[in-house]
């Protein structure tokens, strides 16, 4: 798929829930600490995203949390009764969100159109004014408010669950 195409998808969902967001181009990111140095100008919280798997490959997971906090996958898989995990191909990737890897964001749930993929949120995204996430490319971000991310995520109708990390 294109990705102006990618882009125009995430652009016309939010339009079509009448979610209001604010748009910050930059060049291409591949990793938070790469983005971090275009973040300055953009008030939010800004999220990593990590797409796992289970140790079968049956169920696939999508991790969303604060950029700064560690993220121990071991731990995680033991305490949210998930088992082994291991982070996802990115052939897993592209099938099931339609992403490329530095490219990961929640709105690649759209193109999850069997709601396979299994959310789970950091609950301290709930206590900031706006989250920062890339509409499926890495060349932009965009900010929307914690409210409107939960009426996307019923939206979109993933299985998701707030958890402590």
């Amino acid at each position: 798929m294109h990705k102006d195409k990618i882009e125009s998808d995430v652009y016309q969902c939010l339009k079509d829930l009448s979610i209001d967001f604010k748009e910050y181009k930059h060049p291409p990111v591949r990793t938070v600490d790469e983005a971090s140095r275009y973040w300055q100008a953009i008030d939010a919280m800004h999220c990593k995203n990590l797409f796992l798997r289970d140790n079968k490959g049956r169920r696939h997971f999508l991790v969303i949390m604060e950029h700064n906090k560690p993220f121990d996958i071991k731990k995680f898989g033991h305490q949210s009764n998930l088992g082994r995990l291991s982070f996802a191909s990115k052939e897993r990737l592209s099938k099931f969100l339609g992403l490329e890897p530095g490219s990961v964001s929640p709105f690649g749930l759209i193109n999850d159109r069997e709601n396979s993929v299994e959310v789970y949120v950091d609950e301290n995204i709930k206590d900031t004014s706006h989250l920062g996430f890339h509409p499926n490319i890495n060349t932009v971000t965009i900010t929307i408010s914690p409210d409107d991310f939960d009426r996307f995520l019923d939206w979109v109708g993933n299985d998701y669950s707030y958890v402590q990390f």
